[in-house]
């Protein structure tokens, strides 16, 4: 089992990838408690927090979440992040399909999102509001 981090309601997140940037964006926008934080993966604290959790730094095959002592990550960690925002906890529901197959589609889009979604050549820049949650 991977262990605790000291921080909760932090995620993890490829700060190049346009994709997870548009993720933390899309949270951060419905998050009206302001509950959770964003650390891009390429930051010396996500970098840590990566490495504790088994995470390539150089190569993330995944995000990650940080939520109630525990680390979530893959299909999990988006499932857990969108059960508590306002108005999505009915995603619940889907914990009840297989974590193998959830995991499974996760990974598809996960290999994949540079050449889907892009890439941004440098680490994506925050909003001065999003910046009050942004843990480096």
């Amino acid at each position: 089992m991977m262990n605790k981090w000291p921080d909760d309601d932090v995620i993890l997140f490829d700060g190049v990838c346009i994709f997870c940037s548009r993720w933390v964006r899309f949270v951060a926008q419905r998050d009206t408690a302001k509950r959770f934080r964003f650390t891009p993966i390429q930051s010396d604290y996500g970098t840590r927090l990566a490495r504790n959790f088994g995470i390539d730094p150089q190569d993330p095959d995944t995000n990650a979440v940080v939520h109630g002592g525990d680390v979530f990550l893959k299909s999990d960690a988006a499932l857990t992040v969108l059960s508590q925002l306002p108005g999505w906890n009915w995603v619940r529901v889907l914990f009840a399909v297989p974590k193998p197959l959830r995991d499974a589609l996760y990974g598809l889009i996960a290999r994949n999102r540079y050449r889907i979604f892009g890439k941004y050549d440098a680490c994506f820049v925050f909003d001065a509001e999003l910046k009050k949650r942004v843990l480096e």
